[in-house]
């Protein structure tokens, strides 16, 4: 019994109970008739079952919360610090390609991707456009919420149709935070409908470029999900954008605007004094994938110049950090240099993001499998009755 009860790590009681269950065969000990013997080949098997149960409850916490993927994926990967799009360089990307040919990429689509297209009649009934007083994330939200809340599942359709589907929903997105309505790529109707000449387009265009995706983010995850249900694309990309827009994630560069508007109103040194006495962290700095800087912001930040005191900040966190300004200090200072609309750094990352949030959603369709983590309860015992 006590060799039985080490080998297991549990107490006699719970021996008496595996005996009962039949998971243990048990024999009198002939040498001694007040002594049992234990099947050594049950007890060595309930062992392993065991550890196999530990170590499997370890990793999935560690998939969970952890710094690895827990989901196979084509779409985007790190290598030597830098992000990849299906193998291929996103930085280098950006520099020429623009948002709908890195959709083909992602999507694997066949033919051009053209965020013009317009929706399918039943779905365009469903939603009306929004006046320009009311664009910007709450007309996109209610936008994709209307055309969630009676959209087609995914499962049972040609990808092609969900292509044409996915790029009307780019599309309204974009129209939704201010791109004026038209034929062009993106990034040019951007630039119309916040009134900007062709240079800051070019800008726009490398930004969104350097957005689309970013492997197995929150976002990406929550979109899969979604997908792995049957749900429709709008809902998986709803789904997937309401991730986006939390501050820790998508929406980040609003608390980097918050700091560069304390940086204008006080000066970057009592801004900078201010946040390292008192150990806050400064929003925009750092990134855990990225340990010698973001490569995604040295790229953007080298097409402009920000504003001089912003300049001055950044500078200065940079010497008295360590620190490197990631993404989202290059888009809210992309912002604040052009005076673009308030709400136009989430307008692009979410735009840009919905695209590879699609791709996501697109790429779990292969897997015939539903997402469902477990739960590891560790709250109070249960009072059964």
């Amino acid at each position: 019994m006590n060799e039985a009860c080490s080998l297991l790590g549990v107490r006699p009681q719970t021996v008496y109970a595996y005996v009962s269950r039949g998971k243990l065969e048990v024999m009198p000990d002939p040498a001694d008739t007040r002594r049992s013997l234990y099947r050594a080949e049950d007890v060595a098997g309930l062992a392993k079952r065991k550890e196999a149960g530990r170590k499997h409850e370890t990793l999935a916490a560690n998939t969970l919360f952890g710094s690895e993927p827990s989901i196979p994926t084509a779409l985007c990967a790190f290598f030597r610090g830098r992000p990849y799009y299906r193998g291929q360089d996103a930085v280098g990307l950006a520099r020429s390609a623009n948002v709908e040919q890195v959709a083909q990429l992602l999507w694997g689509a066949e033919q051009a991707v053209d965020f013009s297209c317009a929706l399918p009649p039943a779905a365009e009934r469903a939603v009306k456009p929004e006046p320009r007083a009311q664009r910007g994330r709450v007309a996109a939200f209610t936008a994709l919420a209307g055309l969630a809340a009676d959209g087609h599942s995914t499962r049972g359709r040609l990808t092609r149709v969900l292509h044409s589907e996915g790029q009307s929903l780019v599309g309204r997105l974009a129209t939704a935070f201010g791109a004026q309505p038209g034929h062009q790529p993106l990034h040019l109707r951007f630039a119309k409908g916040w009134k900007q000449p062709a240079a800051v387009a070019e800008l726009l265009r490398t930004a969104m470029v350097l957005l689309v995706d970013h492997e197995l983010t929150s976002s990406a995850f929550v979109a899969r999900i979604a997908a792995s249900t049957g749900a429709s694309l709008p809902a998986c990309l709803l789904a997937g954008l309401t991730t986006l827009s939390g501050p820790l994630h998508g929406d980040a560069s609003g608390r980097v605007q918050a700091l560069f508007s304390e940086v204008e109103r006080l000066g970057e040194d009592k801004v900078v004094a201010h946040y390292l006495s008192t150990g806050l962290p400064l929003a925009g700095f750092g990134h855990h994938l990225y340990p010698d800087g973001d490569p995604r912001a040295a790229a953007l930040l080298a097409l402009f110049e920000p504003p001089q005191v912003i300049s001055r900040f950044i500078a200065k966190v940079e010497q008295l950090t360590g620190l490197q300004p990631n993404i989202d200090v290059a888009l809210a200072a992309l912002v604040a240099h052009h005076r673009l609309p308030a709400d136009a750094a989430f307008g692009l990352f979410a735009t840009a993001r919905s695209v590879g949030l699609l791709a996501h959603s697109l790429e779990q369709l292969g897997v015939a499998q539903v997402i469902r983590p477990r739960g590891r309860y560790v709250g109070p015992v249960p009072n059964a009755a």
